[in-house]
């Protein structure tokens, strides 16, 4: 690994009464800083990609940045290595991993986000194949991609949206809509404003509590090298879910 991953993975796009990316919408600025100009959007996810540029391109002029559509590009891949930071959406996940496989751009981004440091966002089904893989999901397998292995840009996995915690299950993490993780490095710090739930094999549950009134920074977890070069099976696993 070269520069250290700069990760912004988000649980939702939207909250209840709010706009798009509205509730998280400092923190992106935060997170993209003003070094950033322009921002590679990938639509995958969506069928309608057209449609779900404009959306994501009119959020993005609001906050200062320019956003650059990958579906408008005639070489992905060529998009991705000129990408001064990433965004990934979310819609459907298998859809999205299906479309990274068929464009060849699973190792370009890696590549991109752990040897060249830039920002990587995602959002949903963006911050899903971020993970390990997309074993998690929740979403219908409407097509099929050559593998079920994502970026793994990061050493656990996150299930978008789950809606309620089996006391069974061995899912290690909950974080619920309106919360995020900032990755940097090896810390993935909790933010937002709804908290999260963490599950450990070896210690009991534990909740993280994040006041409503305050952004800030609740909880930290951090990962180590040996957790990073452990199989899928053994792996931190976070949940990202409806309240």
């Amino acid at each position: 690994m070269g520069c250290p991953r700069r990760l912004l993975l988000v649980s939702n796009s939207t909250m209840h009464g709010g706009g798009y990316l509205g509730h998280c919408q400092q923190h992106i600025q935060s997170f993209l800083g003003e070094k950033v100009k322009r921002v590679l959007f990938v639509p995958y996810a969506l069928h309608d990609r057209d449609a779900y540029a404009r959306t994501a391109r009119e959020k993005f002029a609001s906050l200062g940045y320019e956003l650059d559509s990958i579906h408008e590009s005639c070489d992905p891949v060529e998009a991705v290595r000129k990408s001064e930071a990433i965004f990934i959406g979310g819609g459907n996940t298998f859809r999205l991993l299906k479309a990274l496989y068929d464009n060849r751009l699973i190792q370009e981004i890696r590549k991109r986000v752990l040897e060249d440091g830039i920002p990587y966002m995602g959002s949903s089904a963006g911050t899903n194949v971020a993970t390990v893989s997309i074993n998690t999901t929740n979403d219908m397998p409407i097509v099929y991609p050559p593998s079920l292995q994502a970026l793994g840009l990061v050493p656990f996995n996150i299930n978008p949206h789950y809606l309620d915690p089996d006391v069974k299950s061995t899912h290690m993490g909950g974080l619920r809509e309106g919360a995020m993780l900032l990755v940097e490095g090896n810390k993935a710090t909790l933010q937002g404003v709804t908290g999260a739930r963490l599950f450990l094999s070896c210690c009991a549950v534990t909740d993280y509590s994040t006041e409503f009134d305050c952004p800030f920074t609740k909880a930290t977890f951090k990962f180590s090298k040996e957790n990073e070069n452990k199989k899928f099976a053994e792996v931190w696993h976070f949940v990202v879910y409806h309240l």
